[in-house]
């Protein structure tokens, strides 16, 4: 009998000894990659990027070139003039556009300057101001305007604009 509470006093020794031992720590885990935040955008960049498509826009409503005009906006693009209905779609922006080159004075000018741009360098909206400008090169009003480009096939194009001039 006594070999039999030794035997058992041994063996609970034995089990709450093996019950206390910690477990052996679990295997490292290979470090994670480092997550890269995507790099932010150069918005002195894209401004000029902006303001040189500005300059095209210009150019073409100064030429009067329906084509290059039409060739800054996307198709889906969505314009909301001056006193005017909402423009949805190229083809509607183009409709206008023409009627108002027919109307525009002889020897008119625009220049159009971009204040500010903020976004995420695929889509970026602009400020900008606006002045037109007489045959003689004298200023006749001026105006302003917010354009939201998105950048397709390596290109900024218009996708949505409103604008409005400061008086009339």
């Amino acid at each position: 009998m006594k070999s039999i509470s030794l035997f058992l006093s041994t063996l609970l020794c034995a089990l709450l000894l093996t019950a206390c031992q910690q477990a052996p720590p679990p295997p490292a885990a290979e470090p994670a990659a480092a997550v890269e935040a995507p790099a932010k955008p150069d918005m002195a960049q894209i401004k000029s990027e902006i303001q040189a498509a500005e300059n095209t826009w210009a150019a073409a409503l100064n030429a009067r070139d329906i084509n290059a005009l039409m060739a800054l906006y996307a198709d889906d693009a969505v314009s909301m003039p001056d006193d005017a209905p909402i423009l949805a779609g190229k083809a509607a922006i183009q409709t206008s556009q023409a009627a108002d080159f027919k109307a525009m004075p002889a020897g008119q000018t625009f220049t159009f300057e971009t204040m500010d741009v903020f976004g995420d360098g695929n889509v970026v909206t602009e400020t900008g101001k606006t002045t037109y400008k007489d045959a003689a090169g004298k200023v006749t009003g001026s105006g302003k305007y917010v354009a939201v480009w998105e950048k397709r096939d390596g290109k900024y194009l218009c996708i949505r604009e409103i604008y409005n001039s400061d008086k009339k």
